[in-house]
């Protein structure tokens, strides 16, 4: 394949290139050989539910590197214009909200896509700063959590969703899974307080009025979501030292 695309961001999994007016997704040469088809399934999940979602045409190697080639949405990223536009910080999480309500309408089975708790589970044992003993007390506490399995994206923060006009586009569907709606809105809440508690906040009031849940409801998903975080590239040393507070004010509390 005779590849010059145009590189147009970088993420800590993979390059995203614009090429032929597509979208190619070229992952770095350290991940699992099927990290490409395992997160393609999971967009192309999310597209045959009817969401706004790029679509998937390829999966294969470029000059040996695997890559996901898809649909481009042209627009901007409702980050982009959050950051331009703080006064409309309201509409915009709206915006997000009502995004997010849509994906939790899914409902899943099982087999169709990953489960969250699997998913939280294998990342919180492979946390390298969590001890054993908190392990085991955030493994107690998903155990304890019941919920019916709906579509969760699982990394749903403005710059995952694109706005062209009236319509939203959802990108980045590689952390999704059939899970707990409110571990996702507390996964969302947890990306935003990164940046600003007052933006975290007011979308978490938003979410909760919207569909008539308590805080506290969506809060106990709290240090299981910071835990399984810190298996993540953490972006700083005071965002991981953050999130291990979280975990330590339960399990060591």
């Amino acid at each position: 394949m005779n590849f010059k695309g145009n590189l147009i961001a970088t993420g800590n999994t993979a390059n995203l290139y614009l090429w032929n007016n597509k979208i190619v997704k070229v992952f770095k040469e350290n991940l699992p050989p099927t990290e490409s088809l395992y997160e393609a399934k999971k967009q192309e999940f999310a597209y045959s539910c009817g969401l706004n979602v790029p679509k998937v045409l390829e999966v294969k190697k470029i000059n040996g590197i695997q890559a996901i080639i898809m649909e481009y949405i042209n627009g901007e990223t409702l980050g982009h214009r959050l950051l331009k536009n703080q006064i409309e910080a309201e509409q915009y999480i709206n915006v997000l909200v009502n995004i997010q309500k849509r994906i939790h309408e899914v409902k899943v089975e099982s087999e169709e896509i990953e489960r969250m708790d699997i998913k939280v589970s294998r990342k919180i044992e492979s946390a390298p700063s969590l001890n054993q003993r908190q392990k085991k007390a955030l493994f107690s506490r998903l155990n304890s959590l019941k919920y019916e399995p709906r579509l969760c994206h699982g990394d749903l923060h403005p710059f995952n969703l694109i706005m062209n006009e009236d319509v939203v586009s959802i990108i980045d569907w590689v952390d999704a899974s059939a899970g707990d709606i409110r571990a996702d809105v507390c996964r969302t809440y947890l990306l935003l307080s990164q940046h600003s508690i007052e933006l975290a906040e007011l979308y978490l009031h938003l979410y909760c009025c919207n569909i008539n849940i308590s805080k506290s409801e969506i809060l106990q998903w709290l240090p299981i979501i910071a835990g399984a975080m810190l298996d993540e590239n953490v972006s700083s040393s005071e965002e991981n030292k953050r999130l291990m507070n979280i975990v330590i004010q339960i399990c060591d509390g």
